[in-house]
């Protein structure tokens, strides 16, 4: 028998995922997003989409055009009654995730969760099902989003419906509250901070003016959102991962390239981490690396940079330089009596 090659366990994998998805979702997927998310051609998911539906008895993936666009989905009819068992693994993971956003996503909405994974238990295989007493969050300097709940669920719907909303957002910097229109895309955490990606829209009878980056939204400092009777289309180019996920920092104004020295206990934690897609880590010895990656945000970069204190030297590029020796400046004058 021929020995498994990467490639075949690497299509096994998109022919699960993409049954999954479409199993337990109630939605249609284009194709454009399907290939987008499992990371291949349009053909192969036509492919893939062919292969389950030859092969799943009682299971038939639509496949249908919708305004000029090719859309899969699994009836719910198809898949009712059809139980899919949850292992004993597969309900702790669950645990282990409703437990680590429980700071995040506030109590009630905590609450609820905890009673879905009740229902998920008469799903698992087992009944000896993991306890949640194995998982914890370490909350200190965390933001207490209880407060947020309902502005949070009526993004989700403002999201599923497409519509604009008008918020009233207060930035970190302004004095006073600023009223806008905005397109709400998506909802993503980093570092316990839950931001809202979003683009701006016109404000009725007022004229649009582009702006030069999309807003980025804390919502903690979203102080009232209105859902309106205006809808928008999603671009079909908009793509998370390849907005956030390339590069350092939460920011994206224009992107540089940095190079860095680690030493001691900042060499061996900035090793295990993925800081840019393109990031190149050197070994100089035991206790020194160089780390070159991609940036945006000016701001987050430097004070990540101080956050290491000694251990960490830019060595590249030279305004970077300048500008930390600046910053060192300013912070031994504070200390100085």
């Amino acid at each position: 028998m021929p020995a498994t090659t990467n490639t075949d366990r690497d299509h096994g994998k998109k022919v699960i995922s993409l049954f999954f998805k479409l199993f337990f979702s109630p939605y249609e997927y284009s194709l454009t997003a399907l290939a987008r998310e499992l990371d291949c051609s349009k053909q192969t998911i036509g492919r893939i989409v062919d292969k389950i539906n030859s092969s799943m008895e009682g299971i038939k993936i639509e496949d249908f055009t919708k305004d000029r666009k090719r859309f899969f989905k699994i009836p719910k009819e198809d898949s009712a009654g059809k139980s899919i068992n949850l292992s004993q693994s597969e309900y702790g993971l669950l645990q282990m995730c409703c437990a680590f956003t429980k700071h995040l996503i506030g109590e009630k909405a905590f609450s609820q969760t905890v009673t879905a994974l009740g229902k998920a238990q008469s799903l698992t295989k087992e009944r000896a099902t993991v306890s949640p007493e194995h998982f914890g969050t370490f909350i200190p300097g965390t933001i207490n989003y209880s407060g947020h709940q309902k502005i949070l669920k009526e993004l989700i719907v403002a999201m599923e419906q497409h519509k604009i909303c008008k918020i009233t957002y207060k930035s970190i910097w302004d004095q006073k509250s600023k009223v806008f229109y905005i397109k709400p895309f998506k909802l993503f955490s980093k570092e316990d901070t839950i931001y809202l990606h979003a683009r701006m829209a016109k404000a009725p009878g007022k004229v649009y003016k582009e702006p030069e980056y999309d807003p980025l939204l804390a919502i903690h400092r979203i102080e009232n959102l209105e859902i309106t009777d205006m809808s928008f289309k999603a671009p079909d180019n908009f793509d998370f991962e390849k907005v956030y996920n390339q590069t350092f920092g939460v920011m994206k104004e224009d992107a540089f390239q940095l190079k860095i020295e680690f030493s001691g206990y900042a060499a061996k934690h900035v090793r295990e981490r993925i800081w840019s897609h393109d990031q190149i880590i050197e070994d100089k010895n035991d206790y020194k690396i160089e780390l070159t990656f991609t940036a945006s945000s000016v701001p987050e970069t430097i004070a990540w940079l101080l956050s290491f204190g000694s251990e960490a030297k830019v060595l590249e590029p030279d305004w970077l330089v300048d500008e930390m020796i600046d910053q060192i400046k300013n912070m031994n004058h504070k200390y100085q009596i």
